[in-house]
């Protein structure tokens, strides 16, 4: 009796084993599953806003032509040995030049195609031009079939170099994905990036300084008001969001004062220039996950752009930057002034963007320069749906900038767009120093992100923004003494 329910049981779980297996199969060929690559990234047409992986650099150390005769003097003993130019005319070759590829002087070279500047030298055979030398020490290579970059493009920043081979398994391997019908028509592979691309950088954004003084001198000494005008001014226009008519109308209605706009206007510059140096070198309590994003503004009526990095723990503004283009160069400016003060990046760090390919370039740059103590990737949130596991995960984490974006958009509105960029940088400085510093938030207990205790104990607003020009004033006195010394 005991054997037959075991055999039984036996029976009724190899029946549940099938058909476990054929429902396996069923998903697997009818529902697919989600990836944590989205879908769509694995199309060509996305493949023009991928980053490649860098190139293969390869140092060519030059040949010695003495060696090299040497050498074929051993090599081929019947031939006659290379002996210097018999010249019938003046040569106009400069005394200084020299074979690129073997080192061989003046005396071994001659005009290969006449007045038309091309040289070749006679031990090593090599053509060039002494104007524009393509024989350098370094080469840069495709890392999947080592053919040598051709330079295509040069761009205002940067040069791109390209694969050209077509044997490339890089470019095989696009090729495949590409559809038939666009490869029929006439320049149809032209829609696609297929080959391996490297751009160059012609000029180091990492030597550039981020902690620059204001250009113009300001001065504090008020000769009708005084400083706490001044910052009744600040607070209406900044925190409370008022144009600067608003601000002098609400002024002259509430306390009887008499200040004209272009006077708020004087008062908001030269606090800008006080407190910027401070907000852009505050050491800020920085945690493991950033986002960052970009948003338009208006400059004499042409679009502008402001990029934004934040700190998704404290939800504090680390890195900003003003720029008239949507380049790499502004988004590794406002890199920098997030990884300000940092000697490595934290243990499992994040940084958090949308689909742009300036932030994967941005952050391949920090690998070159910083190495392996800055090397991250970019969490990229694509879309406006969570299609894919990735985006349903940190779609938060870009909500979070997206809506700073429309509060800064809030506060920039009533201006109707700025004149120049420094006007845009000033404002912006004394938003952030707000957004920071003053404004409450409600994940934080009605407090700001970060806590300063200097300003914290200041009292009301206008005293907080006093405490704010002041600690200005002595960051400036730091940089002026620190660039002394």
């Amino acid at each position: 009796m005991l054997v037959n329910i075991i055999l039984y049981l036996l029976e009724i779980i190899h029946q549940l084993y099938q058909q476990n297996c054929w429902l396996i199969n069923f998903i697997c060929r009818y529902i697919p599953l989600k990836q944590w690559a989205y879908e769509d990234s694995h199309s060509p047409k996305y493949q023009k806003f991928k980053i490649d992986k860098l190139p293969l650099i390869l140092n060519v150390e030059p040949w010695d032509y003495r060696d090299f005769m040497a050498y074929l003097q051993w090599r081929y003993p019947d031939d006659k040995p290379i002996k210097p130019i018999r010249r019938r005319t003046e040569c106009d070759i400069p005394d200084d030049c020299k074979c690129p590829r073997c080192n061989a002087p003046k005396i071994y070279l001659y005009k290969n195609n006449g007045s038309k500047g091309q040289l070749q030298c006679k031990v090593c055979q090599t053509l060039f031009s002494p104007e524009d030398n393509r024989h350098t020490s370094l080469k840069l290579r495709c890392p999947y079939c080592t053919h040598t970059l051709v330079p295509k493009k040069d761009r205002k920043h940067f040069i791109v170099h390209k694969c050209v081979n077509p044997k490339c398994p890089y470019y095989l391997s696009n090729l495949k994905k590409v559809d038939k019908e666009d490869l029929d028509e006439d320049y149809g592979k032209n829609k696609y990036k297929l080959h391996y691309i490297y751009r160059e950088f012609t000029i180091d954004f990492f030597k550039m300084d981020i902690t620059t003084l204001p250009k113009n001198a300001s001065s504090l000494k008020f000769t009708k008001n005084n400083a706490y005008i001044m910052s009744l001014c600040l607070t209406m226009h900044v925190n409370l969001g008022l144009s600067l008519r608003k601000t002098s109308h609400a002024l002259k209605d509430l306390y009887d004062i008499s200040v004209s706009h272009q006077q708020v206007a004087n008062y908001c510059k030269t606090a800008a220039l006080c407190i910027k140096p401070f907000v852009d070198t505050y050491p800020y309590e920085k945690g493991s996950v950033f986002t960052a994003d970009e948003t338009y503004i208006k400059v004499l009526g042409i679009k502008g752009f402001i990029w934004f990095i934040m700190d998704a723990a404290s939800r504090a503004i680390v890195g900003y930057q003003v720029s008239d283009n949507r380049g790499v160069g502004p988004c590794i400016m406002a890199m920098r002034m997030a990884f300000q003060h940092l000697k490595e990046l934290p243990k499992n760090f994040r940084f958090i963007a949308d689909a742009y390919s300036a932030y994967p370039l941005a952050a391949q740059q920090f690998l070159i320069n910083a190495g392996e103590k800055f090397k991250f990737d970019i969490t990229q949130v694509l879309g406006l749906t969570n299609d894919d596991a990735v985006s349903a995960e940190f779609r938060p984490y870009e909500q979070m900038i997206e809506r700073l974006n429309r509060t800064y958009k809030e506060s920039y509105r009533p201006t109707n767009g700025f004149n120049n960029y420094d006007g845009a940088n000033y404002d912006l400085a004394l938003w952030v120093a707000y957004y920071n510093f003053l404004r409450p938030h409600k994940h934080n207990g009605f407090k700001p992100p970060v806590l300063d205790d200097m300003v914290m104990n200041a009292g009301n607003m206008p005293g907080k923004w006093q405490m704010l020009i002041i600690l200005g004033q002595q960051t400036i006195l730091n940089i002026q003494q620190g660039a002394t010394a």
